[in-house]
């Protein structure tokens, strides 16, 4: 792994973004888009995704370099250029967004392997729940002996999962049809998919979701042996995941038309690639997934711990959450993390949560945290701060930093109003760990700013709440 103790080298940073992106998502991805838009809108879609998140990879590189006294990536960003608050939610939205995407895990992984024992159903039976508590338990273990010990394991499971997707898009590729891909490009035969601008929205948070993860390394820039492989492990993950999810998605499109896509069960992958070679095609891809997303599970209760630990430690959390084993692991952290995970396991049994509700929540949680990252790494250009010397630079920053604000405003536009209100139900009661760690402090609680921010959320949260209740919200 690296040769000074407890480090990351760039291999395990990159296989830390990768395995944190290719998690459930890109096996359900051709059900998944299909379900909201046809041929023409996805590729408009994937190109508005590949230029708004490759401006926001830059700007994680930008900021790596340029901030390297900033450790704890999102959360760091957002305190640094916008105030205690702003800091305090980025971590908050950032670790709810990724505990809450761990519980659409286990139930998609334990729905894959009802495949192969029907005992396991959906993902929500009792028998799946004991199944993934069983699993959550066993990887909070493993997490406590270390978190490099844990990042290694990261890297081999990324690879192993990795080799079916490969195999999919050979096979995929062979078998395109130009007339099936061909046939609706924008949709006139479904008009329930309304017009193309509407595809295009629609699909945005999938498109958010698959990509969650880019921010993965600089999450751990304090535990990297080089600072500068953390910006360079960040573009080369963003790459290597773009040209998966993108062939997966393509490829689908031209084997089986959009309403039929639209029809499958996911991991939809499974049901595509039998189309193709029959039943060791779907086996091929579910044991593929099942390796996935228990790689993409250790990933991101790592990611879980080290931002609740990286906030704690300069008092934007209380005190208790900044506590390390023998291991230099987040105990408390971690403990907090997979409780809140065991919590919502059980609520499956007792809602109707389904995988995809789950990671819709979970994405409209952590775009307050990449919009601050991009708005921090756009007023750093403006201001110049760090660019003494180096216009050409400054212009180029300028740009990409302008362009990546606009993507995180126009995700949180195609999200819709939905999701920020039940955003808002979700971030209100973080504050009373800031209050808490701001008592800790001996610190003033708000500012002025902060408090016509903190009422605006408030009032969103009961917004919310009165829509769940009357109906006119759902999860």
């Amino acid at each position: 792994m690296s040769d000074t103790p407890g480090k990351l080298r760039l291999g395990a940073l990159v296989a830390l973004v990768v395995g944190s992106m290719i998690g459930g998502g890109i096996f359900s991805l051709p059900q998944n888009m299909a379900a909201s838009a046809d041929v023409g809108a996805v590729l408009i879609g994937w190109a508005i995704t590949a230029v708004g998140m490759l401006t926001l990879a830059f700007v994680f590189q930008t900021l790596a370099n340029r901030k390297p006294n900033l450790d704890g990536g999102v959360y760091a960003y957002a305190k640094a250029g916008f105030g205690d608050y702003m800091g305090f939610s980025s971590a908050w939205g950032y670790w709810i967004s990724a505990w809450l995407g761990n519980v659409g895990y286990f139930v998609l992984l334990f729905s894959t392997l009802g495949y192969f024992f029907p005992v396991f159903g959906e993902g929500n039976t009792p028998a799946a729940i004991i199944g993934a508590s069983v699993l959550l338990w066993a990887v909070h273990f493993l997490v406590l002996r270390g978190i490099k010990e844990a990042a290694f394991i990261n890297l081999v499971t990324t690879v192993a999962k990795v080799v079916p997707l490969v195999l999919f898009i050979l096979i995929a590729v062979f078998a395109f049809k130009l007339d099936i891909f061909t046939s609706d490009i924008w949709g006139l035969k479904n008009p329930d998919l309304g017009s193309v601008m509407d595809q295009v929205r629609n699909m945005m948070l999938v498109t958010v979701w698959v990509f969650i993860g880019i921010e993965g390394a600089s999450i751990f820039s304090s535990r990297a042996e080089k600072r500068s492989d953390v910006g360079k492990a960040t573009v080369i993950g963003f790459i290597t995941v773009l040209l998966l999810l993108v062939l997966v998605n393509v490829l689908s499109l031209g084997i089986m038309t959009q309403p039929e896509l639209a029809k499958l069960q996911n991991p939809s992958m499974a049901a595509v690639l039998e189309h193709v070679v029959g039943h060791w095609g779907a086996v091929l891809i579910s044991v593929g997934l099942i390796i996935s997303l228990l790689g993409a599970l250790l990933s991101w209760v790592l990611l879980c711990a080290e931002i609740m630990f990286s906030a704690a430690k300069d008092h934007t959390m209380p005190a208790f959450l900044k506590k390390e084993n023998a291991n230099h692991v987040p105990v408390n952290a971690l403990w907090l993390t997979n409780a809140m995970v065991q919590v919502f396991l059980i609520i499956t049994l007792f809602s109707a949560s389904t995988y995809l509700s789950l990671i819709y929540l979970a994405t409209s949680m952590i775009l307050v945290p990449y919009l601050w990252s991009a708005a921090y790494g756009f007023l750093l250009a403006v201001r110049g701060e760090t660019y003494e010397n180096a216009l050409a630079e400054r212009k180029k920053d300028l740009i990409i930093g302008g362009i990546a604000l606009i993507y995180a405003i126009w995700l949180i536009y195609a999200g819709g109003l939905k999701y920020l209100l039940l955003s808002a139900l979700l971030y209100a009661p973080g504050a009373i760990l800031f209050a808490k760690a701001k008592l800790e402090s001996g610190q003033q609680i708000f500012t002025t700013i902060e408090k016509v921010i903190f009422a605006a959320v408030v009032i969103g949260a009961l917004v919310a709440a009165y829509g769940l209740y009357d109906g006119f919200l759902t999860l």
